[in-house]
């Protein structure tokens, strides 16, 4: 039978406890560390409260450093028979000190405690998503700067519209990754707050600091309302799987930009031989399969919001088992997005780009609106040089003029890539990962 924290007397049907731990064993791996922090700070507390003797606290903490050290290193398992990652931790913690192992539950649920452990578990991920987009962020800006005179076609409507440059292109996607930083700031501010002491959604009757709790774990500030710290489960994951959202419809669309660009049809780029694969028949295929597979997974993250909603809309307040649901498609996300984000990476910094595309005599048309412009700075009024130039073109007689000279903010000449860093940066600077970071470890040396 296995090993559960609300266990009595009575037994539970196989079948039953198999439907309804469902995927808990696998999905608490990746809680494994956050609940032994989360137990560290809340054990802390109950000593300074008088609920646990000095004594039992250092024995507490020193076998709680050691199950962290397993947890951090890939060690930790949760035993067959044994419900979560909460029963494992206890049942340790018994093992090696008896029942002083047991008192670690007091003033504290189930509930809390996973809610503790998701919003650790996330803002740890959101930190490392940070990061790695900065990364890309940066990568995108140096190849921007690199080309910033390589000019290619602009589009609308898939025709050819106006030049644009490789310089505005990977420009483009930093700006947007810059603009994903601010939903991914609002998600983990939502994240960063302290929802230990609600127990079961309604408090306790133990004299708890709750406010000791928070500083130990270096949340910004509380989930102050016992019941909204629970109606918070599945709100926060909502909220950050919205953020992720937004960072996988940049790298979505800048896969399939790059899919078009390195076809044939388009040659503006080409991809590194190691990030392509070939045919079993065809024995001229490069397949922009990592892009193509980039382009697939991000959709899939951005639908991760939408599934969450699905699952929480219109439940009332309180704590429901629907929650554990979500921990199934939350949890594996981040690495997911992550993959993607590397890979991302290291194709934009090895692409090569086709410096001469507008050489080509088809795309002479792409600079009629250069003419119209040039013929208004000489005085021509502008719907009359619109029409002038689209005579010329009904008639085939226009001729290209292919001078660019584009100096305004955030155009082929101007490209603003300073500015957009400095945005880029003043958004990281929000995150207070640096009081996190400390106070975790310090946490850790107690």
């Amino acid at each position: 039978m296995t090993r559960t924290l609300w266990g009595k007397s009575s037994g539970i049907d196989e079948q039953v406890e198999r439907f309804t731990v469902g995927k808990d064993r696998e999905m608490d791996i990746y809680l494994a560390k956050y609940d032994v922090l989360g137990s560290m700070a809340h054990i802390t507390m109950l000593e300074s409260v008088g609920l646990l003797a000095h004594d039992e606290w250092r024995a507490l903490m020193s076998a709680l450093k050691d199950i962290f050290r397993l947890a951090d290193s890939d060690g930790f398992v949760i035993e067959e028979g044994v419900e979560d990652v909460h029963s494992q931790v206890e049942l340790m913690l018994t093992r090696r000190l008896g029942d002083t192992g047991k008192k670690i539950h007091s003033g504290r649920s189930r509930n809390d405690q996973v809610l503790l452990d998701l919003k650790l578990f996330t803002r740890a991920q959101i930190q490392d998503i940070v990061a790695l987009t900065s990364v890309l962020f940066d990568t995108l800006v140096a190849q921007s700067n690199r080309y910033r005179t390589a000019l290619m076609p602009g589009y609308t409507h898939l025709q050819i519209a106006m030049p644009s440059s490789f310089g505005l292109w990977f420009g483009a996607y930093a700006e947007s990754l810059a603009d994903d930083m601010l939903p991914m700031l609002a998600a983990y501010r939502i994240c960063n707050r302290n929802p230990l002491g609600s127990a079961a959604g309604y408090g306790s009757s133990f004299p708890l600091n709750r406010t000791l709790t928070t500083e130990l774990l270096g949340f910004d500030s509380l989930n102050y309302n016992a019941v909204y710290a629970q109606m918070g489960r599945g709100k926060m994951e909502r909220t950050v799987a919205s953020a992720l959202a937004g960072i996988a419809a940049t790298l979505s669309r800048l896969a399939m930009d790059a899919c078009l660009f390195n076809s044939q049809n388009f040659g503006f780029i080409s991809l590194p031989d190691r990030y392509t694969t070939g045919s079993s028949i065809m024995p001229h295929k490069k397949n922009p399969d990592v892009f193509e597979l980039t382009r697939a997974k991000c959709n899939r993250i951005q639908s991760l919001a939408q599934q969450i909603t699905l699952i929480t809309n219109n439940l009332p307040s309180g704590y429901f088992r629907d929650m554990q649901i979500i921990k199934e498609i939350f949890l594996p996300s981040f690495d997911e997005l992550k993959d993607c984000l590397r890979m991302v990476t290291q194709m934009i910094n090895g692409v090569e780009i086709n410096e001469h595309i507008l050489d080509d005599e088809k795309y002479a048309l792409i600079f009629s609106v250069e003419e119209v412009n040039r013929l208004v700075l000489e005085g021509v009024p502008f719907r009359d040089a619109y029409k002038q130039v689209g005579m010329a073109i009904e008639n085939g007689q226009f001729q290209a003029g292919r001078q660019i000279a584009h100096t305004h903010e955030g155009s082929i000449g101007n490209l603003c890539n300073e500015q957009i860093t400095q945005l880029h940066r003043q958004v990281i600077r929000e995150f207070t990962f640096d009081k996190i970071n400390a106070a975790e470890q310090k946490l850790l040396t107690l």
